[in-house]
């Protein structure tokens, strides 16, 4: 046979069958290498940036190796099938991503779509690689439905597997679009959401489906809208203005987090305080409401303070900072919003962030100065006995060394929250405006001498009892008294609590993690 019956022009080296699969294979690159014109300028309309733009601001610059992206390669209008996967590096730390691509049949799942999540997935967990979930998705192809859904490889085994990897390896979801139906519990399974304002949506039923099913009439910003999850339903964490901001916001989070389960957390130069923390930035009357934020900067390193959910339940503060260069989980009631009473969303937000620090080793920091929690019929019909055992639960649980600071007051069972001295920490530590009681002595003289003080007609006599019996409660209360009979650890001034934390937590890294032997606990969630 000749060279020129291969259809070679001679050449028997070469096949064309070569030549056209390179054809069809560059076609195919380039299909997924950048939005057409169109995609592109309904990006810019929405502000948004290409998948791969996004990714490029992820990892650092040359590191990202790309899985599957001839996915779907056969069929018309559908490069890499919707999703781009693959690993690289963020700050010099290996992990992989998972981002869908919006221009792609709006970033919707089909059975390969699936296929390349789940095996991002089994690779995070056959590797502990952290994994950074870019969503912006309008969830599964209908018309895929058979192929994607029902089956062993079906989308349920991401769900599977995102369980599977929670408290293993961190999981950081930036929501830049929609992420619809079963589709919006990707982000719910991850350990923090960050969302992109005017754009980020997560819900179950569209607004349409909602009028259709249940006769509701809602706008999708009301139903599932970016502020209203990380201010009403605290389904998100974090609240960014554009695309950029939600990946240099996801960048930072992974900072303070270590790579895996059983590694140590990242360590920094240590650098002193913004502004140290002196005695006035505590106000000595409990009464005085006063924002602990204040506080924590004077304790952890310059500008290392990173909250969470800032936007939800913000009687309650909660984040990550570092404190000599290590980073510590801190817990603390505040007392410019509601009094720094806690509510059913304050302990949910405390517990998932308990949780959160114990999974990954981050020593937690609870500053308490909290009247306890809300009471009245309201409060009781949404089940604050339950969600406050939660928080309760979550105290108890947690095996990282914890220290509890009370700032000021710490009453009932808000001290049993804030991780009080019947929890095993390392300490109970008090500052000289710290008060620790049943209740405040207001109530308490109310709760047992009020039918004595109706009795009394004089207004100044009346006045005189409770002031008397207010005495003698403080008396009984009193903090050397607390400090002699060992409720106290220590009682430390502001300027020296730095440094007491600090070296309490040098102290307590060796700590024994073991806390009961069984199969799991059940928590009152």
């Amino acid at each position: 046979m000749t060279g020129m019956e291969h259809g070679t022009g001679g050449d028997p080296s070469q096949d064309p069958r070569v030549a056209d699969l390179r054809t069809r294979l560059e076609t195919a690159y380039t299909e997924s290498a950048a939005p057409s014109e169109r995609a592109r300028a309904k990006l810019d309309s929405q502000g948004k940036l290409y998948v791969r733009e996004r990714i490029a601001l992820l990892f650092d610059e040359g590191t990202f190796v790309e899985d599957g992206r001839y996915a779907n390669a056969t069929a018309q209008g559908l490069p890499a099938d919707g999703v781009v996967t693959g690993r690289g590096e963020v700050d010099g730390r290996p992990a992989i991503v998972v981002a869908n691509d919006p221009t792609v049949k709006a970033g919707s799942w089909g059975a390969r779509t699936v296929e390349k999540i789940i095996r991002a997935t089994e690779a995070a967990l056959r590797e502990e690689l952290p994994l950074f979930w870019f969503v912006d998705s309008a969830g599964a192809r209908i018309t895929d439905q058979v192929d994607l859904f029902p089956g062993r490889r079906g989308a349920g085994r991401i769900f599977h597997n995102q369980v599977a990897l929670s408290g293993k390896v961190p999981q950081i979801c930036c929501l830049f679009g929609p992420s619809a139906a079963g589709g919006a519990y990707i982000p719910s399974f991850t350990d923090v959401i960050i969302m992109v304002e005017g754009n980020a949506s997560m819900y179950l039923g569209s607004p349409r489906m909602a009028e259709m099913v249940v006769g509701e009439k809602v706008s999708l910003e009301e139903m599932g809208g970016a502020r209203m999850h990380c201010t009403v339903s605290g389904v998100g964490d974090l609240l960014a203005a554009d695309d950029t901001e939600a990946i240099e916001l996801a960048r930072h989070l992974f900072s303070y987090l270590p790579d895996t389960w059983h590694d140590p957390v990242p360590h920094y130069e240590t650098e002193p305080p913004a502004r140290p923390l002196t005695r006035d930035a505590v106000p000595e009357a409990e009464s005085v409401p006063f924002d602990v934020h204040e506080v924590i900067e004077g304790l952890v390193d310059d500008d290392s303070f990173f909250e969470i959910k800032p936007l939800f339940a913000p009687e309650l503060v909660v984040g990550l900072g570092r404190m000599e260069g290590r980073t510590v989980g801190i817990v603390a009631n505040n007392s410019a919003v509601k009094g720094g009473v806690l509510f059913t969303d304050s302990a949910d937000k405390a517990s998932r962030f308990i949780w959160l620090c114990d999974a990954y080793g981050i020593p937690l920091l609870y500053l308490a100065d909290v009247p306890g929690f809300m009471i009245g019929s309201e409060v009781e019909r949404g089940g604050i006995i339950r969600h406050g055992a939660k928080m309760v639960s979550a105290v108890s649980e947690a095996t990282v060394p914890q220290l509890c600071v009370v700032v000021r007051k710490a009453y009932g069972a808000g001290l049993y929250a804030m991780g009080g001295p019947g929890f095993g920490p390392e300490a109970t530590i008090a500052l000289p405006t710290a008060r620790i009681a049943v209740m405040g002595p207001e109530a308490a003289v109310n709760a047992v001498y009020a039918n004595k003080i109706a009795q009394i007609e004089d207004p100044q006599e009346q006045a005189a009892f409770v002031e008397a019996r207010r005495a003698e409660y403080l008396e009984d209360v009193d903090l050397e008294r607390l400090a002699a009979d060992l409720v106290i650890d220590a009682v430390v001034e502001p300027e020296d609590l730095r440094e007491e934390v600090a070296r309490r937590f040098r102290y307590a890294a060796r700590r024994d993690r073991h806390f009961s032997t069984r199969h799991r606990s059940i928590p009152p969630v």
